[in-house]
């Protein structure tokens, strides 16, 4: 895959500055960007931390943690949120022609796709109609509180990796803000839906696809250790398909299929004998990811900086220089 070049900058609606390319100023508040986050000397042991966080959040709840199972749905959850946040301002809900506009917009996944992705959100409780509405032809939707949880518990995540980046203190004035999230996330979906850098990894994108796929990947970083200078083959947790397709609770069929598509394109291997023995993922793969993540890394924290959110001390000071440590 084509890397991004680093003087490429990754622009956010209703956000000021690039966060692709070194430091983005918003207001009295110094954006972290792609390349001071890639450069940071620990980030690879904070990726492998925030994988870590990701996978306990899988086995709380797995049905629940398909939402962001892939990296079309978790988009098209942050787009249903965005809309919502947006709409209940105005004593409204979601709307589900608009969210099929949007996810088709962006180019996440088809009309078809999108609809059937409200339908699953209602099947299972996730989302719910909007009673008391007056015009029942409308028929709004709102998510329910474990939903909302969800992607309180996703960002909350992410905020902690950039804190620890920076020595910042985003989650503590997250959490101390219970309006908070109806506030940063449809921010977060802007750039997310918009930012190149967060869609284009292409052999993780592969590996990543079907149900659980995005837990699959998640799983290999959290079990990756230190990582030699060099380095072609980088060694992970994982010495069993079947026990990891028995952790995933797929198929081992299903799951063999989807690491054969990856291990065709070099993304991973084994250092022994197929399935039953270590796995590896390859330095491009790991590459890809973790520059993906810095992207989607900087979308975050340039919403964070808009927000100005009471308590945010970054945003009541003079500016100081967020450089990697």
């Amino acid at each position: 895959m084509e890397e991004m070049q680093s003087s490429e900058a990754i622009r956010v609606p209703g956000i000021g500055g690039g966060i692709g390319s070194g430091i983005g100023w918003q207001g009295a508040r110094q954006v972290l960007t792609v390349d001071v986050i890639s450069a940071h000397p620990a980030f690879h042991r904070y990726l492998r931390e925030q994988s870590g966080l990701l996978v306990q959040a899988y086995e709380s709840n797995p049905q629940r943690a398909t939402v962001f199972a892939t990296q079309p749905r978790w988009l098209m959850a942050h787009a249903a949120f965005s809309l919502y946040f947006r709409a209940s301002g105005a004593g409204e809900g979601l709307n589900a022609a608009r969210f099929v506009e949007l996810v088709s917009l962006h180019d996440v996944a088809s009309r078809d796709t999108a609809s059937a992705f409200l339908k699953e959100m209602l099947k299972h409780g996730y989302a719910r109609q909007v009673p008391a509405v007056a015009d029942r032809r409308r028929r709004p939707l709102e998510p329910t509180r474990e939903s909302i949880d969800a992607v309180h518990g996703w960002v909350a995540v992410h905020l902690a990796t950039l804190d620890k980046l920076d020595g910042g203190h985003r989650v503590a004035t997250f959490l101390a803000n219970p309006g908070a999230l109806a506030t940063l996330q449809p921010l977060i979906a802007d750039g997310l839906l918009s930012a190149a850098g967060v869609r284009a990894a292409e052999e993780t994108s592969r590996l990543s696809a079907g149900s659980v796929g995005s837990v699959v990947v998640e799983w290999l970083i959290a079990g990756i250790g230190e990582i030699e200078p060099g380095a072609e083959r980088i060694p992970t947790a994982v010495v069993s398909a079947a026990e990891m397709a028995g952790w995933l609770k797929l198929s081992a069929t299903h799951l063999a299929h989807k690491l054969a598509v990856a291990e065709k394109m070099g993304s991973i291997g084994w250092l022994g004998k197929r399935g039953q023995s270590v796995m590896w993922i390859s330095d491009g793969f790991h590459r890809e990811y973790t520059r993906a993540q810095a992207a989607k890394l900087a979308v975050i924290d340039a919403a964070f900086a808009t927000c100005h959110l009471p308590g945010d001390a970054a945003n009541d000071s003079e500016p100081e220089e967020r450089a990697a440590d």
